[in-house]
């Protein structure tokens, strides 16, 4: 079985929300909270408070190229633009909209995707806002443009969902595999026109975890039509089953047998990775000139009555579906943004769906681990899972001595945070915070010495 080097095999629960079809839901309430930036350069409001808006105008953008404009999900008036909890329990600016029921439209007009020059293919995913659907919110028009010294060879439809309860891309992929397709051929053209090659020259996978091998036959059926009709190269292949396999570095191993360079991006390794969501939104993007204003995604955990998958307007505040679609029971014990292992814990429900939210758990004392923190014993379990290779033990032993130089040597910046190390540790120490804290003195240092740099030659005069 295809897989990576580490990782982990943690409950995976999903039985919970798996085969529940995805449901379309609006909060009574009919108030939205849109952050102003989802992904990319901070954005700025482009609206006033008291005007009215329409379902897909854009609100707030910025003129930086990695950029994500932010679009109305719903027709209302712009009530105001306050700041409010969102991921990560940070405030955040959010243009606060009062749906209507007038139901105004502002989409784009639809484009041929296999018509259209490559400018007016980017163009068209950045202005509507599409950024990875997985949480990471990288804008997407950059993706599918890399640098021209990079040759890529294969697209991959990261399909792997690793993370435990979070069943939404296994549902879309077997309620709209056609959607799903259609998205990934735009995407292997817009790369091609992009990477000065022939499409079919770029080979495309659709990469499942083995516990998805139900879909098999059914995305089968859909890539032979696309093989016979347009002789792409399609493959639905099957990797193992276990975490963090959907992160895009062990995705690349596991189905290309290639490893992404330490501080290196996928596309210099020949490949780009997309999401099973962000490739449904191209597809509507293209189809219907519709922005990203809308997101599936899983609420499960114990402490739902009811585990399901829906899909809201980017904006709807997680507590105005509770009592509504959300039923919880009376022993949750803690709420998280996105899954158990990579998501955040959050201080209540009032925050907002986002582009990246692909989940939002309810977990009971019996889910979560409450255990003390110890002193680590240098076991090296943390060593032995880390999907990258790195030595965990001694980043953090860094970190905490303020050795970032140290730190770096060991892996400090290519840490990609999955847990794994967290999960097996016997002593319980939260080395994923450690390491966080870590980066975050780093990028604190490196934006020192530039603002130094810049203000140097001022001085000099």
């Amino acid at each position: 079985m295809r897989t990576f080097k580490g990782g982990i095999f943690p409950p995976e629960h999903k039985e919970l929300s798996q085969g529940k079809k995805i449901t379309k839901v609006f909060p009574a309430s009919k108030m939205f909270y849109v952050p102003v930036t989802m992904g990319g350069a901070p954005n700025v409001p482009i609206v006033e408070v008291g005007q009215k808006v329409s379902r897909g105008q854009v609100i707030a953008k910025s003129e930086a190229f990695v950029s994500a404009s932010v679009h109305s999900p719903v027709s209302g008036t712009v009530k105001k633009i306050v700041s409010n909890l969102s991921t990560a329990n940070a405030e955040v600016p959010c243009i606060v909209i009062q749906a209507d029921d007038e139901d105004r439209v502002e989409f784009m007009p639809p484009l041929d995707p296999f018509s259209c020059s490559g400018e007016e293919a980017l163009s068209r995913v950045k202005d509507a806002g599409i950024c990875g659907m997985g949480g990471a919110s990288f804008p997407t028009h950059v993706k599918l443009n890399p640098p021209k010294d990079c040759k890529i060879d294969f697209i991959l439809l990261n399909a792997a969902e690793c993370e435990p309860y979070l069943t939404v891309d296994e549902q879309t992929l077997d309620e709209t595999p056609e959607k799903v397709m259609d998205g990934l051929l735009i995407v292997q053209r817009i790369v091609a026109l992009c990477n000065g090659r022939e499409a079919n020259a770029i080979n495309v996978r659709i990469v499942l975890e083995s516990n998805k091998a139900h879909l098999v036959p059914k995305l089968e059926g859909v890539a032979k039509k696309v093989r016979d009709e347009k002789g792409v190269s399609i493959e639905v292949i099957l990797v193992k089953t276990k975490y963090p396999q959907g992160a895009e570095k062990d995705i690349i191993t596991a189905a290309t047998g290639r490893e992404v360079p330490a501080g290196k991006l996928p596309a210099n390794s020949g490949c780009i990775v997309c999401n099973v969501g962000t490739v449904c939104a191209i597809s509507e993007a293209f189809r219907e000139g519709k922005p990203l204003i809308e997101r599936a995604f899983t609420v499960s955990g114990l402490g739902v009555k009811e585990p399901k998958n829906l899909i809201a307007p980017i904006g709807t505040l997680v507590s105005d579906l509770i009592g509504g679609e959300i039923e919880i029971q009376e022993n949750v014990a803690k709420i998280l943004s996105g899954g158990p292992m990579m998501g955040f814990s959050m201080q209540s429900a009032a925050f907002p769906i986002l582009k990246g939210t692909s989940g939002v758990l309810f977990l009971t004392k019996d889910e979560i681990d409450a255990t003390e923190t110890s002193a680590c014993v240098g076991c090296g379990k943390c060593v032995d899972v880390c999907p990258m290779r790195l030595t965990p033990v001694m980043i953090i032993r860094s970190v905490k001595t303020d050795s970032l130089k140290d730190a770096k040597k060991y892996g400090l910046m290519d840490c990609i945070e999955c847990g794994s190390c967290a999960y097996v540790c016997p002593a319980t120490v939260r080395l994923v915070q450690i390491i966080r804290l870590g980066k975050n003195a780093e990028r604190a240092r490196l934006a020192a010495e530039k603002a130094r740099a810049a203000v140097q030659p001022l001085q000099a005069k």
